[in-house]
């Protein structure tokens, strides 16, 4: 079994999950039955476990956003999704491997499947660059989305970025134009598109795979204007302050449900997708599913008015402001 990576609040979690192991290595290696105080153990562990992410702070959900066990793109790809064959390159720079994505079937039905994709070890996070897309990662995506509008075939992005790579090679390339204009094709796509923030939604670089007809965010990730980091630096001079940013960003699931800037909050296993990635994909796949169903057999004009209502109703707020008159 591989060892578990624990944030600095499941500490209490560790220590009894420590013991649990020591006690089921006494087991095996003596005759001694000890299975019941492993089993108590266990619930009390599960339970605790509840309790603690019953009540977690912004911050909190930001540390399990960005937990390096949490699945990724293509774990997701190849537990929901079959047949799929990767695309790559932009035909006009690279081929960023930051975003990955080809053609697949979903429940049989053939479409075109994409997302960020961050690296598990040094290697492939060198590669991947951590999941932030540099303009030819973006043009890729945007050439597959055409693509899948070409031969009618529906889109499903997944979005896990802690926001689009800042290097001046980047900004050489054209970055901020390559995000607009992924957002401005998607937004009049004549294809279905279902939208996952998985992870970590960051800024412009999330945005530019997000414009969609429903848009689900998985119950402990985060989609932002910014880092809270970022946010942090820019206010208060220093990073120390994220934990406040955060706070005040309103970055998690709930919170932007009821702005309506997600349609959906997909629960994740108890303690998080990375406890259980198989249990969260099929948790997953069907509030996928469901996503589909609504918009799959909608005609292209009332798909785009739906898209555009969608869009014009971000950021709507009514005036309290008593009458003057």
């Amino acid at each position: 079994m591989a060892k578990r990576t624990f944030l600095d609040f499941e500490q209490p979690i560790a220590d009894l999950e420590g013991k649990i192991e020591e006690l089921r290595y006494v087991q095996t290696e003596s005759a001694v039955d000890i299975s019941e105080e492993i089993d108590q153990l266990s619930k009390k562990s599960q339970q605790l476990t509840k309790d603690i992410y019953s009540d977690l702070t912004p911050w909190q959900i930001t540390k399990i956003a960005r937990h390096a066990e949490r699945p990724y793109t293509l774990d997701y790809v190849n537990e929901i999704f079959t047949d799929f064959v990767e695309l790559h390159g932009d035909r006009h720079f690279a081929d960023d491997l930051s975003i990955v994505g080809g053609l697949a079937r979903f429940n049989g039905t053939a479409c075109m499947v994409l997302g960020q994709q961050k690296g598990r070890d040094t290697r492939e996070r060198g590669l991947r660059n951590f999941g932030m897309s540099k303009p030819e990662g973006y043009r890729k995506a945007l050439r597959l989305m055409k693509t899948a509008e070409k031969f009618k075939l529906p889109v499903f992005t997944f979005v896990d970025t802690p926001g689009a790579y800042p290097g001046i090679d980047a900004e050489e390339r054209g970055q901020s134009e390559a995000i607009g204009r992924n957002i401005f094709e998607m937004a009049q796509l004549e294809v279905p598109i279902i939208t996952t923030i998985i992870g970590e939604g960051g800024s412009g670089g999330a945005l530019a795979i997000s414009v969609g007809d429903q848009v689900l965010m998985l119950q402990y990730s985060i989609y932002s204007v910014i880092s809270p980091e970022g946010c942090a630096s820019i206010l208060w001079k220093t990073s120390d302050k994220a934990q406040e940013a955060a706070e005040a960003l309103g970055i998690t699931a709930h919170r932007l449900k009821a702005l309506g800037v997600v349609d959906k909050i997909v629960n994740e296993p108890v303690g998080g997708a990375h406890r259980d990635p198989r249990q969260m994909a099929a948790f997953l796949k069907r509030a996928l599913n469901d996503a589909f169903r609504q918009v799959g057999d909608l005609k292209v004009k009332d798909l785009l008015e739906r898209r555009y209502e969608r869009i014009k109703g971000y950021g709507r707020f009514t005036d309290t402001k008593a009458d003057s008159k």
